[in-house]
């Protein structure tokens, strides 16, 4: 597996995975905007035949980072493929951000302890901030320190 940032040339498969992962999926001038813009950082996970396992996106302004979407192929889960791409983020990121944060559904526990498991911390709760199925959203940050 190989982490790489995200080409027009993924974009369908993003897509699809998308579609295949969430009740309400970006549709594909967002993926756009983000693979494009000078403060978002896109990164896919791709396997030997460069088929996309997963992707990630990040959007930072002024040191602070939030992660906007992390998916993986419902095939692909439990393979390390979430991991990857955290520890690709983390590692391309820790040097200019203070911290990094994210929303992740209350009830999605191996997503939960996977962050948990990369150092992020709950920090708050956000009610009723998902729809399709209705469901509170934990905010996990993961901080940076700075020397």
């Amino acid at each position: 597996m190989r982490i790489t940032e995200v080409t027009p040339a993924q974009l369908d498969e993003i897509e699809a995975i998308e579609r295949a992962c969430f009740s309400l999926p970006w549709r594909r001038a967002a993926l756009e905007k983000q693979m494009c813009a000078d403060n978002c950082l896109f990164l896919s996970a791709l396997d030997d035949n460069g088929t996309v396992l997963g992707y990630l996106g990040l959007m930072h302004v002024l040191g602070e980072g939030y992660i906007s979407n992390i998916a993986v192929t419902p095939e692909h889960r439990r393979r390390g493929v979430a991991d990857a791409l955290l520890e690709a983020l983390i590692a391309r990121t820790r040097d200019f951000l203070t911290f990094m944060t994210l929303e992740v559904r209350e009830g999605n526990r191996p997503a939960i302890r996977l962050y948990a498991k990369h150092g992020f911390e709950r920090v708050g709760k956000r009610k009723n901030y998902y729809d399709r199925p209705k469901e509170n959203a934990l905010l996990m940050t993961l901080f940076f320190k700075k020397v």
